[in-house]
This record gives C-alpha cells, sequence and structure tokens, in this order.
C-alpha cells in the first residue's frame, strides 16, 4: 500500500498560480519549469500537469509545485484535478 500525501494548497502573489505542497521531496534544490509537453517529457508529473486544461506552466522545487492557470481558467475546474494528477503520480488514488 502507498504511503500517504498530504498536499497543502496556498495562495501566492500571481492570482494566476497556486503552491501546491507536499509532505514529500520532488527535487533536491533544483527547479524545474515547464511550460510545453515537450520540455516535460522527461517528467511524468510535469506532463499530466500539463495536460489539464487551462494549465500553462509547471514549477517543481524541494516540496511543492507551483501551477500557472491561463487567466481565462477558472481554479474551481482546475486545483481538484491538479490534486488528482500529483496522488496518481504516487500511486495514490483518490483522496
Amino acid at each position: 500500500m502507498a504511503e500517504s500525501i498530504t498536499i497543502d494548497t496556498q495562495p501566492t502573489p500571481n492570482v494566476n498560480a497556486l503552491k501546491f505542497v507536499l509532505n514529500r521531496r520532488l527535487t533536491e534544490g533544483k527547479s524545474q519549469t515547464f511550460r510545453t509537453p515537450q520540455e516535460a517529457a522527461a517528467s511524468p508529473l510535469a506532463a499530466a500537469l500539463l495536460a489539464i486544461p487551462g494549465v500553462v506552466q509547471v514549477f517543481l522545487l524541494n516540496d511543492f509545485i507551483t501551477v500557472t492557470r491561463n487567466p481565462s481558467a477558472r481554479w474551481e475546474e482546475i486545483a481538484d484535478k491538479v490534486e488528482d494528477a500529483i496522488r496518481r503520480h504516487f500511486g495514490i488514488e483518490g483522496s
């Protein structure tokens, strides 16, 4: 059975970006930014997040992910999908 994961969603100064803080390390002090599926080809998590309609950028660092949306997209339609994609990436279904 996979270990549970906690995801804490936090606002950022940019209204088009949300920070998802995990109880897991994603990187070791080196940030990674992905804006296209091609850039995310080596990162299954970033690729899954960029596949969500409305997501235009994914930033990974240490234990958090900052997801930037298209300004016309609504967080109400994106945030749960982001959390689901994170859980699926770690082999955990549901919340």
